[in-house]
């Protein structure tokens, strides 16, 4: 498929948005204030002369606009006075990425692949998917951290794509703001609820290698003056990034979720690479030093099932003895296939043995529910260009979508 041609419908899926041809692409003339803290902002402002005295008003106008309102631009803006947004305008924009892809799955989730700009018109503009997941108590939106990844995860499709950067700060809160813009979820909704109730950083890339970016995104998202999602609604999930672990507690103070998926480290070294430099002994030492850990804010401990692999009871009993001492939670995950891939998922029989065995010695073991395979839109599938699936790849998922 080439850039100037329209999204594929996946099978059982519903394409919304056509794929906006690349040939289309101008690159922003300004930056985005998005993803800015308050200091910053106050610092743009005195840039285009913007007198001391007024940038902490003018900041938290422009604050409450942006987080609380979801403004899409400066017009909006309607407690701003005209010359003030008419500066704004020449300067700024409050532009999120652009959603070039919408696919909603049989099950109510949704996927965007989405647009990031690339700041000239001779640099092709990157791509990254983040995906909201509805349930009856919530609404989770699945956010990614770099455009593709560095692990190299044998069982994630998502480690297949290469590594190409870190996305910024701004990029990882205007995933928020996209899947409010696209849900109708901000402060004006009538009924007063929240569609996106809950974040989890688990979309594409290793959000530990990008800490800094990640840190300062979440705490936009969790200001309670804005987007206000508490920390205790946000998990940031880690393969095992043990030098940055602490600092996730201390600098961010969110939910923290390990992608174990192995209890020996020869295992670990192949399903996930990053273990070689930070086997599991040291990656649960700084577990158990997590600041905040304690049984009401417990870690999870996220175990891919794969047949014939992980699968064992063997392997749910080394489970709970690592985990002792921890405040634990483990999610099971049914593998979800993808095309090539060399792995099956368990047998549903193992997968309620194994959750029996760890619920049994005192440790809360939900299976995850598969949500979204039939648009690549579960747990390991997300990449950047799925739009692109050749034909062989997509008669191998309608295969997959009719088997569940």
């Amino acid at each position: 498929m080439t850039d100037t041609q329209t999204t594929t419908a996946v099978p059982g899926a519903n394409t919304l948005v056509e794929k906006v041809p690349l040939e289309t692409y101008v690159p922003p003339a300004k930056p985005s204030l998005i993803g800015l803290s308050r200091a910053e902002i106050a610092d743009r402002l005195g840039e285009i002369g913007v007198a001391p005295a007024q940038r902490k008003m003018r900041t938290q106008q422009l604050w409450h606009w942006m987080y609380f309102r979801g403004a899409k631009n400066f017009a909006e803006m309607t407690n701003v006075s005209k010359d003030m947004r008419a500066e704004l305008e020449k300067h700024f924009t409050v532009d999120r990425p652009e959603v070039v892809a919408e696919q909603i799955s049989n099950d109510g989730t949704r996927k965007w692949l989405l647009r990031l700009p690339s700041g000239n018109a001779l640099e092709r503009p990157h791509e990254v998917e983040c995906v909201y997941i509805p349930e009856t108590d919530r609404g989770t939106l699945c956010v990614s951290s770099q455009v593709g990844c560095t692990l190299n995860c044998a069982f994630c499709h998502t480690g297949t794509q290469r590594l190409v950067r870190n996305l910024t700060a701004g990029e990882i809160v205007g995933q928020v703001m996209v899947a409010r813009d696209r849900l109708n979820d901000w402060a004006d909704r009538e009924d007063g609820t929240r569609r996106v109730t809950n974040i989890v950083m688990m979309g594409m890339g290793e959000p530990l290698y990008n800490f800094d970016a990640v840190r300062d995104a979440l705490l936009i998202v969790a200001d309670n003056e804005g987007i206000g999602i508490s920390r205790r609604r946000i998990t940031l999930s880690t393969s095992g990034v043990v030098p940055n672990i602490a600092r996730t507690g201390e600098e961010i103070g969110v939910m923290l979720a390990i992608s174990l998926h192995a209890v020996r480290d020869e295992l670990r070294n192949e399903l996930v690479p990053l273990n070689r430099k930070y086997p599991i002994k040291d990656l649960l030492q700084a577990c158990r030093d997590y600041p905040g850990a304690s049984n009401a804010r417990r870690i999870t401990f996220e175990y891919v099932m794969l047949k014939g692999v992980n699968d064992s009871l063997d392997d749910a009993k080394l489970l709970v003895k690592l985990l002792k001492g921890i405040p634990a939670k483990i999610n099971l995950i049914p593998f979800n296939p993808w095309p090539g891939t060399a792995y099956e998922c368990s047998d549903w029989d193992q997968i309620e043995k194994f959750s029996e065995y760890i619920f049994n010695a005192g440790y809360s073991s939900p299976v995850r529910t598969p949500r979204g395979r039939d648009i690549l839109a579960a747990c390991g599938q997300l990449k950047s260009e799925t739009e692109k699936l050749s034909a062989r790849e997509r008669q191998a998922l309608r295969a997959m979508a009719m088997t569940d």
